[in-house]
């Protein structure tokens, strides 16, 4: 089994900053990528960015130049930079796992960027 916390959800205007933290325990090894995707209401869940087998990163096209994605291996911590953010980033963030056993998912924390 793995768990996966999110955290650093919030309110923010838009053109602010963010950072989500997603804190992953139990049997993690195995791992074949880390990722975190959003959904918003009414909307499919849609990737936003992603940390493959070998560290090469992908992120959305609505994303790319705002968002950073970064894993501490050592803290098992995925991290989500976001930066000017925009009303329509305005979703529930989940983190993603996928290794040997399974594909995880957190319980999700909400963005709300609205002025």
């Amino acid at each position: 089994q793995v768990q996966l916390v999110e955290s650093g959800g919030g309110l923010v205007q838009p053109g602010g900053s963010l950072r989500l933290s997603c804190a992953a325990s139990g049997s993690t090894s195995g791992l074949n990528s880390i990722a975190w995707y959003r959904q918003a209401p009414g909307k499919q869940r849609e990737m936003v960015a992603r940390i493959g087998l070998y560290g090469n990163t992908n992120y959305a096209d609505s994303v790319k130049g705002r968002f950073t994605i970064s894993r501490d291996a050592a803290k098992n911590t995925l991290y989500l930079q976001m930066n000017r953010l925009k009303p329509e980033d305005t979703a529930v963030y989940y983190c993603n796992l996928v290794n040997v056993r399974g594909t995880w998912w957190g319980q999700g924390t909400q963005v709300t960027v609205s002025s």
